[in-house]
């Protein structure tokens, strides 16, 4: 099983570069559009729900930890179910971080000068460049904010990659090549170990994904960990019919065998 994620700046090409390279290696691929459409079909959040949530200034993420953290979960559990059928290219805000948890993604960065990506813009949208280029620099200024106050990283920092792509240096033919070369090294070939891993994440996701479709459970700050079918819940909620409702959602999850809870009631929103 082979992951390929591509993170990319608004109109930096990546989506191209997912489509063609899905194309190239016959891998299904999927957008952080479609995630967001499917967390509201199957657990009935809608994508403005956590769009707003995410997005919310800093104060705001510090009353509800809980919830952005369970959304970040479901998006996470919407991609796992595409990739356990088989490999797949993921293109997205942060979907190397998503997975992080995981070994053997590949973790792919595409770049591109910002006369590239205001052309892009232009061309599919009737704007001015002065009004392209603000819409950039706003996408870009958010997402930079949602990264660093969910994972504390600077989502640029080359470090956070595998491989790094210019497409001002080369075209999307040869990006492809490159990102195909790399699937096929030993780094990224799939093994008993590995696939356990991905299984126990995958578990511990769809557990939390199932309690932020809960407006009981959504906001409770909580971790979620799983092996081999056993679920462990720890953390705190704020209210007794929360504590009551976390070990029944989890145990109705699809896989789980088990659920052991550590969990008080208290306010400790700050974590």
């Amino acid at each position: 099983m082979a992951i390929i994620t591509i993170s990319r700046g608004t109109y930096a090409g990546g989506k191209d570069v997912a489509s063609q390279l899905a194309k190239d290696l016959d891998y299904p691929v999927l957008s952080r559009e479609k995630v967001l459409h499917e967390i509201d079909r199957d657990y009935g959040i809608p994508a403005r729900t956590i769009n707003k949530t995410m997005n919310g200034a800093p104060p705001f993420w510090q009353q509800v930890p809980g919830k952005r953290l369970a959304y970040v979960k479901c998006i996470t559990a919407a991609i796992l179910a595409h990739a356990k059928e088989g490999n797949l290219v993921y293109h997205g805000v942060n979907g190397h971080l998503l997975l992080s948890h995981l070994p053997q993604i590949l973790r792919v960065r595409v770049i591109a000068n910002m006369e590239y990506r205001v052309e892009a813009l232009m061309k599919r949208e009737t704007l001015s460049k002065e009004k392209a280029i603000a819409h950039i620099q706003r996408v870009s200024k958010d997402r930079s904010r949602w990264t660093k106050l969910l994972y504390n990283v600077d989502w640029k920092d080359p470090g956070l990659y595998d491989v790094i792509l210019n497409l001002d240096k080369v075209s999307t033919e040869t990006a492809c090549t490159a990102i195909a070369s790399m699937v096929e090294q030993k780094e990224f070939m799939p093994s008993p170990e590995n696939q356990k891993v991905f299984e126990d994440f995958n578990l511990s996701c769809r557990v939390w994904a199932a309690l932020a479709s809960n407006p009981a459970t959504n906001s409770a700050v909580i971790e979620v960990k799983a092996n081999d079918g056993e679920v462990i819940i720890g953390g705190t909620v704020d209210s007794v019919k929360a504590l009551e409702l976390i070990p029944q959602i989890a145990r109705s999850v699809e896989g789980v065998s088990s659920v052991l809870c550590d969990i008080g009631v208290g306010t400790g929103w700050y974590w």
